[in-house]
């Protein structure tokens, strides 16, 4: 005689009432929310610290704070002017924010706005800065990150020679 089987499928819910919560459900319940609290919390930290960075970048009053600066001045809804942050983006791997500080003037806001009128420059511009304050050189147009290096390498070595 064989004896009969355990069926590891969940018992129907009791006629006329709803399924009672097991102690199981319960701790996944728990597990289920802990996680998503800490997937929800490590975006916000995440969230926090990418806007941290996009808010230092288009903080145009750190000019002249003693590190030679690169200031692009840009349109976010220009094709160009996101290829040459880009580009920019990728030669300035070379050198630590200690060495080069890179700013954007946003031309869609106000202060980006104030900022190209003053040097007399559009979109789609690089302005070099001295560790005063000082515009060095204005490189304007689409550039690539090998057409960049010597510029750079260039504004950093000159202004190295005059602080050290």
């Amino acid at each position: 005689m064989s004896k009969p089987r355990k069926s590891h499928r969940r018992k129907s819910t009791p006629k006329g009432g709803e399924a009672r919560s097991s102690r199981r459900d319960v701790l996944r319940w728990i597990r289920n929310g802990a996680v998503g609290a800490v997937v929800v919390a490590g975006g916000g930290y995440v969230a926090v610290g990418s806007f941290r960075a996009y808010a230092a970048e288009h903080d145009l009053s750190r000019l002249g704070q003693g590190k030679p600066t690169v200031v692009q001045v840009h349109d976010p809804q220009c094709p160009t002017c996101t290829a040459l942050q880009k580009q920019t983006r990728r030669a300035l791997t070379e050198f630590g924010e200690c060495d080069l500080l890179y700013l954007i003037a946003d031309i869609t806001t106000p202060d980006g706005q104030a900022f190209a009128v003053r040097y007399g420059v559009g979109n789609v511009t690089l302005l070099l800065f001295d560790a005063e304050g000082g515009l060095q050189q204005a490189v304007q147009g689409m550039h690539s990150k090998d057409q960049l290096m010597p510029i750079l390498r260039s504004h950093h070595a000159s202004h190295a020679m005059i602080s050290g």
